[in-house]
Order: structure tokens, then C-alpha cells, then sequence
């Protein structure tokens, strides 16, 4: 199939767009796709770390998760910032035989809440809080929190990002007497903190679908989420290995330098 004229980027393509372009049916475009693959509307983001250190750091933090040291405890730690306390502008209706559950796409914002919490690699529980900033200040409350709910006779490696809240000097301050914690920060790449997976579950899970008229009812229903989570803890298994991801990343590189030089 050849382009009578230059085509666009591909996610701005649908059949009926591009068959008059090449000249065929919007049906012949629709199965040229199939049978080749193609699905133009979608798009997959990806992320390559220019972080000088990102060797490095990946070796750390995976080698924590897949030979964590003796006698140790390894958690990942996060926040989920700005998390919103949504209402809709009207009553939707329920899920009944045949039709799906309804809910008007605009809605009313009641302010938000910044969910701090820490996962425990091995066990899958977690420790968390939810406060009304993400500041210094909330974060050593966290801290605190945390250094409460773990023994102190374990060393403590706590992953995290590179966030600039995490590296104030009233936080380091605090790191340095307590001794038995250990920060490995991860490179830019979210995908390297477990944390962020269940995240995702509890958005899609709890917090996508939810009606909130205020802020103590969407903080209700994570912390709800969270004690029912921890009875019955699920673990997130890591199984990539480092060597693995730096293979992918070198020809994700080599793939992108020879795009760039075409």
C-alpha cells in the first residue's frame, strides 16, 4: 500500500481518514491492519534514564529485590500526590441486567489528599498516612511513622525517587541518627519502584470509580482499601533481572539513535 501523500503521525489515523488517501474502502484499510498488527490509536510511552549513575542505581535496586541482604527489611516508598476527592454533577444509575453502571463524565473537585506509604517487599503489607501537603515537614512525619511500626535491631533499606523532598537536609539530619537506614535512590524510571504498582491497584480498583463528597471521604476509602489489603497481603514478585533490563535498554537506544540519523 503506498501514500499518495505523507501521511501524518499514525495515531491521528482512523479508517475512514486514511482510505480515501490511498484510495481503498475504509473496510480493505481495517483488515490491512489486522493482518499486519497495526493498531495506530495506540501509543506505548517509555522512559530512557540519562542518569550518569543508572547502572548503578538499577544493580542496587534490583539486586534488593531479588537477593535482599540477610536479616534485613527492604520496603519501597512514595507518595500518591494530589489524590482528589471527586463528587459528580449528577446521580448516576446502577449496574443492572444488560446495561453497565452510568456516571456523568463532568464533576465537582472537593479539594485532595497526598497518600504517603511505604511497601514491605517480603510481605506485601503496608505502612501509611495520609496528609494534606507533600512537603519536608510531611515526609519526616512519615518517617517517623514508619520508624515507629519496624523494629530497630534490622537494618532498614528504604527505595525511593529522586524527589527533591527526600534529599532537604532536615531529612538527611534525621537519616543520619538513625543509622540503620539505608536509601537507595532509584534512577529516573518509576517502573524500578513496586510501590508504584499498587498504586495503580488502588486507583483502578477503588479510587477511579468513587464518589467523594469531601476529602475525610476519599481519605476513608484508601485507608478502607489499605486495612483490607494488609489482612490478606499480596505480593508483587520482581523477576527481571539486571542484566536483562540493560539489554532492553541498550537496544531501546540503539533503536532510537537509528530513527534520529534516518
Amino acid at each position: 500500500m503506498r501514500w499518495a501523500l505523507a501521511p501524518p503521525s499514525a495515531t491521528h489515523w482512523t479508517t475512514r481518514t486514511l482510505a480515501p488517501v490511498v484510495g481503498v474502502s475504509a473496510k480493505t484499510v481495517h483488515r490491512v491492519w489486522c493482518a499486519h498488527g497495526l493498531k495506530p490509536h495506540q501509543t506505548r510511552l517509555f522512559n530512557l534514564s540519562r542518569d550518569p549513575q543508572f547502572v548503578a542505581k538499577l544493580t542496587d535496586v534490583v539486586g534488593l529485590y531479588l537477593n535482599p541482604p540477610d536479616k534485613a527489611l527492604v520496603f519501597c516508598s512514595n507518595e500518591n500526590s494530589q489524590t482528589q476527592a471527586l463528587d459528580r454533577t449528577q446521580p448516576g444509575l446502577p449496574l443492572k441486567k444488560g446495561r453497565g453502571a452510568t456516571m456523568t463524565h463532568d464533576d465537582k473537585r472537593h479539594g485532595t489528599t497526598t497518600l504517603f506509604a511505604a511497601l514491605n517487599v517480603l510481605t506485601g503489607k503496608l505502612i501509611d498516612i495520609c496528609q494534606s501537603q507533600y512537603r519536608p515537614h510531611e515526609w519526616l512525619r512519615f518517617l517517623k511513622l514508619l520508624d515507629q511500626q519496624t523494629p530497630r535491631t534490622k537494618p532498614l533499606h528504604l527505595i525511593l525517587d529522586n524527589y527533591v523532598t527526600h534529599k532537604r537536609p532536615t531529612v538527611w539530619r534525621w537519616l543520619v541518627r538513625h543509622p540503620w537506614y539505608h536509601v537507595p535512590f532509584i534512577p529516573p524510571a518509576v517502573w524500578l519502584n513496586l510501590i508504584e504498582r499498587w498504586f495503580r491497584d488502588l486507583t483502578t480498583r477503588r479510587l477511579r470509580r468513587g464518589v467523594f463528597h469531601h476529602v475525610r471521604n476519599v481519605i476513608a476509602a484508601i485507608e478502607q482499601y489499605i486495612a483490607h489489603h494488609n489482612t490478606r497481603p499480596h505480593m508483587f514478585t520482581w523477576v527481571a533481572k539486571a542484566e536483562e533490563i540493560l539489554v532492553k535498554v541498550g537496544r531501546a537506544r540503539t533503536t532510537l539513535h537509528e530513527t534520529a540519523s534516518v
